[in-house]
């Protein structure tokens, strides 16, 4: 999906992260451009951590389109202090969800990544092919893994 030109907005779309920062845009975007079957569930709703309440969501709601927006975040201290609790919860979230999608049919997943996955001292205006060429700063590096490994 190289721009939201390209989805059948009568079609079944998944917002996971609608009420974040990211997920909040593409959820409003959706609605302007006359989107009529959007799907949201927050947190408490929807634990995408929890792989059979993952499956069970995907299996029942059948999205066609996937917006991949979810993900624990946190600001540097956080990611610092806690980088394999950030690793593993966004592992999870990130293949729970894919394979959950993979697996009941989806047409087409997004996946969003963070500039924190290319290098700390990538050059500037950063590029796609700049990933993977450099050492990740290391104050958020579990959290980057574990983005750069959805994307892959």
């Amino acid at each position: 999906m190289k721009n939201m030109n390209e989805l059948d907005l009568n079609k079944k779309v998944y917002v996971a992260g609608h009420k974040g920062l990211v997920g909040s845009a593409f959820y409003r975007k959706l609605k302007a451009l006359g989107a009529t079957n959007i799907v949201t569930r927050t947190h408490a709703e929807l634990n995408l951590c929890d792989q059979a309440a993952t499956d069970a969501f995907f299996h029942e709601e059948r999205p066609d389109y996937v917006i991949m927006a979810a993900a624990k975040v946190g600001g540097i201290l956080a990611n610092d202090m806690y980088s394999a609790d950030f690793m593993r919860e966004n592992l999870q979230i990130q293949m729970n969800t894919i394979d959950s999608a993979y697996r009941n049919g989806c047409r087409k997943l997004l996946f969003l990544g963070s500039s924190c996955v290319y290098p700390k001292l990538c050059p500037q205006p950063i590029k796609e092919e700049y990933l993977l060429t450099g050492a990740l700063e290391p104050t958020n590096d579990g959290y980057a893994v574990a983005k750069i490994s959805g994307l892959m």
